[in-house]
């Protein structure tokens, strides 16, 4: 199965913003839902936020509710990670998953994009 690709990461101030983006590698694309997923040296990889691409529906890890939003974007078949007040301990290789469920079961993870946060 193609993989969806992330892109955005780059190195950003503690506090500020930052906006994701995983692309559907083709058109159409059969996947329920697409996860975030984060993976720091030496830590094992993290669940961040899932969203259905048909409705829309998004869970989110406890460790991120209220500073992150995941949301896809028809148009351009996107679901992108707006993360807000971002700190040091954010810095990671952001990447993207597929599943069959909103909750669990995601795999096939893309090509991922670097953040760097500084204090």
């Amino acid at each position: 199965q193609a993989q969806w690709d992330a892109t955005g990461g780059q190195l950003v101030q503690a506090g500020g913003s930052l906006t994701l983006s995983c692309a559907a590698p083709r058109r159409p694309f059969n996947v329920f839902a697409v996860g975030w997923f984060r993976q720091a040296p030496g830590k094992e990889r993290e669940f961040l936020a899932g969203v259905t691409t048909v409705v829309g529906a998004t869970h989110y890890a406890d460790s991120v509710k209220g500073r992150f939003t995941i949301s896809r974007d028809h148009a351009k078949d996107t679901v992108s990670l707006q993360m807000n007040s971002l700190k040091p301990d954010d810095t990671a290789v952001y990447s993207c998953a597929t599943s069959n469920l909103l909750q669990g079961n995601y795999g096939n993870w893309g090509q991922g994009t670097q953040v760097t946060v500084s204090s």
